[in-house]
């Protein structure tokens, strides 16, 4: 490269790291002035932390690894749970301009780092603590790699640097299995990837990405696959109407507000178009074999089940780079303005709803903040009814989700000398999710119980398996103008569970 070639190289990588450093401190500074509470998935991250281990009842070790170090920094508020997810989005920012400038040039590296920064769902995993954030900034690592061998051609220390972020990946979600299957369909559509590979370079990657998984998949082993099942059992592929179309419609409206309306649009429209006229170049095949496999997998799932709109977010880590190379090959100047344009526009309001939760209701949103709201409340109410009313053997509640948030939110009390610990009644025959697994409600803690059913859902269920109940009292917690979030709270005397169904697990009529 020359000299003259090289200086723009450097200030596009410098306006890159300007960005990701401004829009990291943009959100640091939203973390620590937002009112918004954690979402009951993070309060159980949380409470995982307090115990480090090689694997959770239903993700890999990596978030809670990563809250135990950040609230080991600054303490247990709610900043410094999600302290680690800006800054892994930001570096996966400039991994992304790597990719980009590897296989393509800098100027598509600086715009495809810009997309990712600026992506609606990355706006949001930016400021929760999620397995999200690690998981992509590891994939965008192992892409680094991957493209450099593609240029090169076969490295032992490149082809372990991709086995260990692939390793680092599935330690962080299991849908870091994408990244294998766009290696594999990679192999299959390019003599080029196919040569990429030799034995050493196989072994190298195989090996560091096992070594570095091993402690995860033993701890499975020993603790029955917990996480596989649960992982399959998200699935839902029994109990729901096969062929789902407003499902499938569902998910697909929803990847517009994860990646951006144009830049999906771009993104199918063009991997559609290019392949029928076979106009994908090396670098182009590469990304769509790891950009389009997650989407046309969750998108069967969503049309067999169900789908979460973040479950194919693994395809965009490539996703970024396809889109910016495209618009900048079409040179579609005023289609790319518009979609940074529009991106930041979403981005600021995004932030600024975070900070002022109240501009929710007028943008028609808040819906969307409801889960983080209302918890230290419903929390405190419960505390309250123990302390006036006790002692009590236990504080029982019917919900995993108020499970967590009162764990989170009553840590000062819950386990403090004199207090009953939390813990969780069972509705099935046998554990269903971490808190009944490790905390439940048995005849041994059940003598004197307060019970909280959340929005009184199985409360005749809860009441039939305790002697004797007393103090009934519904209260109710205001999330926004529209909407409350409702509960009822009584004294169990003398638990004792009626029988389960043993077909179906569930209590048996009175």
């Amino acid at each position: 490269m020359t000299q003259t070639a090289a200086a723009p190289d450097h200030r596009l990588w410098r306006t890159a790291i300007l960005l990701a450093a401004g829009l990291t401190a943009a959100r640091l500074m939203v973390l620590f002035d937002s009112p918004l509470e954690l979402y009951p998935d993070e309060a159980q991250y949380w409470l995982w932390s307090r115990t480090l281990d090689f694997g959770y009842f239903s993700k890999p070790p990596m978030v809670a690894w990563t809250i135990w170090a950040t609230t080991a920094i600054g303490g247990d508020a709610e900043p410094f749970v999600r302290l680690a997810s800006p800054f892994f989005h930001a570096a996966a920012a400039l991994a992304v301009f790597v990719v980009g400038r590897r296989l393509y040039d800098s100027a598509t590296g600086f715009v495809a780092a810009a997309f990712y920064m600026l992506m609606p769902g990355v706006q949001l995993s930016s400021l929760i603590a999620s397995t999200d954030a690690p998981l992509l900034m590891f994939l965008s690592f192992s892409l680094v790699a991957y493209a450099g061998m593609f240029n090169s051609g076969p490295s032992v220390k490149r082809a372990a640097v991709f086995g260990a972020a692939v390793g680092l990946a599935f330690l962080s979600k299991y849908a870091a299995l994408y990244a294998l299957i766009g290696v594999a369909l990679h192999l299959l559509v390019s003599g080029r990837a196919r040569a990429m590979w030799s034995p050493a370079t196989i072994a190298a990657a195989v090996g560091t990405a096992l070594a570095i998984l091993a402690p995860n998949l033993i701890w499975n082993a020993l603790n029955g696959f917990a996480t596989v099942q649960h992982t399959a059992a998200n699935a839902a592929w029994g109990g729901r109407q096969l062929f789902n179309l407003p499902e499938l419609g569902d998910f697909l409206a929803s990847q517009f507000g994860v990646f951006g309306p144009i830049p999906f649009a771009v993104l199918i429209g063009g991997a559609v178009v290019l392949a029928i006229r076979r106009r994908l170049t090396e670098a182009d095949l590469l990304l769509v074999c790891f950009a389009i496999p997650p989407l046309l997998i969750v998108a069967g799932q969503a049309f067999i089940s169900r789908a979460n709109a973040n479950w194919s977010g693994a395809g965009y880590v490539a996703g970024s780079v396809l889109v910016a190379a495209w618009l900048l090959r079409w040179r579609a100047r005023g289609w790319l303005i518009a979609a940074l344009a529009l991106q930041g526009v979403v981005a600021a309001l995004f932030l600024a709803v975070c900070l002022r939760p109240e501009l929710a209701e007028p943008l028609g949103i808040s819906n969307s903040f409801k889960r983080a709201k209302g918890w230290s409340a419903i929390t405190e109410r419960m505390i309250e009814r123990a302390q006036l009313d006790g002692p009590y053997t236990a504080v029982a509640v019917n919900d995993r989700f108020l499970f967590n948030a009162a764990a989170y939110y009553g840590r000062d009390y819950f386990g403090s000398a004199g207090a009953p610990p939390l813990v969780m009644w069972l509705r099935a025959a046998t554990p269903q999710n971490q808190a009944e697994t490790t905390d439940p409600l048995t005849r041994a803690n059940g003598e004197r119980v307060l019970a909280v059913a959340l929005e009184q859902t199985w409360r005749d269920e809860m009441v039939a398996d305790f002697a004797e109940t007393s103090g009934r009292e519904i209260f109710s917690i205001r999330l926004d103008e529209k909407r409350r979030r409702r509960a009822e709270i009584f004294t169990g005397e003398r638990y004792a569970p009626r029988p389960r169904d043993p077909r179906t697990g569930l209590p048996t009529p009175p």
